[in-house]
């Protein structure tokens, strides 16, 4: 276990806490539970306060919008569950399969396209998080903006910028997710940031087996893509010393 002295200094090590998960989809909800390792409330109450203190001072990098972009935004949501006030877990959502979509089927972070009545891109990643999982951001701690993101599904440029926002939420709510929405999934976030999930898998790019890397989660959900860039952009922002996995070509 690391000793408070040592997280003082070295937060980044995000000491190794399998925390439990919950499942939600629209066919129900199960919960799975883990083991459990080395965990301090008071370690990781650091860990949560120094996301929030290098959210709130970072400049995120905004990309150059033209007439012909599409604008989309994205929800990264964290809680300490009351239950387990010793973790931190992000949410991801399983889309739903569906003809055309170029995400079809991958995890992902609640959001979605831009609209006219949006107030801003960050009102759009919480008005598309309210459609898809029935979660009111408007009661959450907004911690910041990281760095706009290209969307290119499967090697493919589209005239699309991705603006993530990160937002914290206490206690356990539930989800109703919608018909955009296979699953929602909770993952403990020290975890990720260890690299112990890295895999990889193969799939079909431009008619060649390619190999992607990622992360893969309970129940074997990966994510890969768009999703996996935003969360390591999220860890090197947070912890500019933070090193990505050792990722396979």
């Amino acid at each position: 276990m690391l000793s408070l002295d040592n997280a003082a200094s070295r937060w980044e090590r995000w000491s190794l806490s399998v925390t439990e998960s919950l499942r939600y989809s629209r066919h129900g909800s199960t919960a799975v539970r883990v083991e459990n390792h080395d965990a301090s409330f008071a370690v990781f109450q650091l860990v949560l306060n120094k996301i929030t203190q290098s959210l709130a001072t970072y400049n995120a990098q905004l990309a150059q919008a033209n007439a012909d972009t599409r604008e989309a935004a994205v929800a990264l949501i964290l809680r300490q569950r009351s239950a387990a006030p010793d973790s931190t877990d992000i949410l991801f959502i399983k889309r739903a399969d569906k003809a055309g979509d170029p995400w079809s089927g991958h995890m992902a972070f609640p959001g979605g396209h831009r609209e006219t009545s949006d107030d801003g891109l960050r009102g759009a990643a919480m008005r598309e998080t309210s459609e898809e999982i029935g979660l009111d951001l408007g009661d959450s701690k907004y911690l910041g903006a990281l760095d706009h993101e290209q969307a290119n599904p499967r090697g493919r440029v589209l005239n699309m910028l991705i603006a993530p926002h990160v937002f914290q939420i206490t206690g356990d709510p539930a989800f109703t997710p919608n018909h955009e929405v296979a699953e929602v999934v909770w993952a403990p976030l020290n975890v990720l940031a260890a690299n112990t999930l890295h895999s990889t898998e193969t799939m079909p790019m431009a008619g060649r087996p390619t190999v992607f890397n990622g992360y893969r989660l309970e129940h074997g959900h990966f994510v890969w893509g768009l999703t996996y860039r935003i969360l390591k952009s999220f860890f090197t922002t947070v912890d500019p010393n933070w090193q990505p996995p050792q990722e396979v070509d």
